[in-house]
């Protein structure tokens, strides 16, 4: 199958991670992690007419006190005609916690005041930790999902926020005293993470990375009727690392799902071969069978 590759970082030309894709303004916007010229963590904006080529825009500068190592891992949506990034703080190890910005044209954008807008409470399954937020709207709410670790910071786990549509910190409440996904298969060793959202047949579908990156990082799936109880659709990966040699053999991760205006369905995912050294971003069509997905090349 034809794959789409992409990566640019203004500090490392092969360096793209953590895709978040949104419909705006009559083409598509990618914002991902890069490493800043200066060698810190930000976000990358690039921008496409068809998902396909992509061109890189600018560095996007959020300027704030409260998060001066680095950020990234951005999620994404449209709402009332602008674009609401939410992203992490990077570097402060358990007091990373989930970040909003704001912006009219999908270019600029302004960090709420509130930011940091969520993370889980330090407790018995909780270190405090949010990374890797993925936002979707279902059945009248906005559910934020989030990566977290145990009071150990050994395993990494999902959790969920619920909003009525206000995207400040007050806005959000924790919608389940605990994790909605751990590890449990063997191939997700202890980690789970980046989640990714969409819904389909009135149902939230979660994709997944299993795994810690390069352990490999492999893509699962999960289903909710009600955006917190999730069932896996298969015990094993539902894309898998390439094999030895390919673009992606070290791993396929950090998913993200995006729905066009007329119903199509992506799944954009990172992939290296060289264990981290370099990082890639594609895409591929997300179909159907009744309730199980599976992918095909975006390519015609």
């Amino acid at each position: 199958m034809k794959i789409m590759h992409y990566a640019y970082s203004p500090g490392h030309e092969n360096f793209a991670k953590d895709p978040a894709v949104v419909k705006f303004n009559g083409g598509y916007y990618l914002y991902y992690s890069i490493i800043t010229a200066e060698k810190k963590l930000g976000i990358g904006i690039a921008e496409s007419p068809d998902l396909v080529n992509w061109h890189y825009v600018k560095e996007l500068i959020i300027e704030s006190d409260v998060h001066p190592h680095g950020y990234g891992a951005p999620g994404a949506i449209v709402q009332n005609g602008k674009v609401y990034l939410f992203y992490q703080m990077y570097g402060t190890g358990a007091a990373d916690a989930i970040c909003t910005a704001v912006s009219p044209d999908g270019l600029n954008f302004t960090i709420d005041p509130t930011s940091p807008v969520f993370h889980p409470p330090v407790c018995d399954w909780s270190c405090g930790r949010a990374i890797d937020a993925d936002i979707v709207y279902f059945k009248g709410k906005y559910f934020l999902y989030a990566a977290t670790r145990d009071p150990e910071f050994r395993i990494q786990k999902i959790v969920v926020a619920t909003s009525d549509g206000d995207f400040s910190r007050n806005g959000w409440t924790l919608a389940y005293d605990g994790s909605v996904m751990e590890p449990e298969l063997p191939w997700e060793q202890e980690c789970i993470e980046a989640p990714a959202t969409l819904v389909h047949n009135d149902k939230i579908y979660m994709f997944y990375g299993g795994a810690y990156n390069c352990k490999p990082q492999q893509i699962g799936c999960a289903v909710s009727p009600d955006g917190i109880h999730f069932t896996r659709i298969s015990q094993e990966p539902v894309l898998a690392c390439g094999k030895s040699g390919e673009w992606n053999s070290s791993e396929s991760g950090h998913p993200y799902a995006l729905t066009d205006d007329d119903g199509q369905q992506y799944l954009f995912y990172q992939g290296t071969n060289d264990a981290g050294k370099s990082w890639y971003l594609s895409v591929v069509k997300i179909e159907w069978d009744g309730d199980m997905p599976y992918f095909t090349s975006i390519y015609k």
